[in-house]
């Protein structure tokens, strides 16, 4: 009887016990906010967009769209299970509105590796391009008008002074490499890479 007891006060502990909480979202806002910037020139999107976009589980995508919501960023669609990006949401995202046809921003990209290419057979370059990733709403195919493409672009310097790509002399000179690079391009978008943006949908440039 006592067993029995016993057995039952367990049961009911894991009845009643706390669930878990989620783990916390280890997505970067400015990943969500990459995909908001490409919903400019669509009426409304689906979680599934998102999760696909990012490469993240539904779940995952569901916690962010219930936090950009919370924001003000975005909200539900009359449609069931679609969402529109509110204007807040295209200010913060840095969202314009497309103009350029998607296959200038494709020949811009092209120009851009060619580029990639000769900067990395410059010896006497102070940087060397480890890495370039473009994204943006050019990826989607069925947009015939996009905005300008964004390019994370990853810098080593050349030699052995690694370490001053991060103190301020070295990051403005980065820019200044990045600014360089780009030319003046106005289908181009470049910056500083950060690992989000290869886990998101991209196009590798190297």
């Amino acid at each position: 009887m006592a067993k029995k007891q016993a057995r039952a006060r367990s049961v009911a502990q894991k009845e009643t016990a706390p669930a878990r909480p989620p783990a916390p979202l280890s997505i970067p806002a400015e990943a969500a906010l990459s995909f908001l910037k490409a919903t400019k020139g669509a009426v409304t999107w689906t979680v599934l967009e998102l999760a696909n976009t990012l490469n993240i589980k539904r779940t995952d995508a569901e916690r962010v769209i219930a936090l950009l919501q919370a924001q003000g960023y975005v909200q539900a669609a009359e449609a069931n299970g679609e969402w529109i990006t509110t204007p807040s949401g295209e200010t913060v995202s840095g969202a314009k509105a497309p103009r350029f046809d998607r296959e200038s921003v494709e020949r811009a990209l092209g120009s851009l590796r060619e580029r990639i290419k000769e900067a990395n057979r410059d010896a006497k370059s102070t940087f060397k391009i480890s890495g370039a990733v473009a994204f943006g709403d050019f990826l989607v195919k069925n947009r015939a008008r996009v905005q300008a493409a964004d390019v994370g672009v990853q810098l080593a310097r050349r030699g052995d002074r690694g370490s001053d790509l991060h103190s301020a002399s070295g990051a403005r000179e980065e820019l200044s490499f990045l600014r360089q690079l780009r030319g003046r391009s106005a289908l181009l978008v470049l910056r500083p890479y950060v690992d989000w943006m290869k886990n998101r949908s991209n196009l590798n440039l190297l």
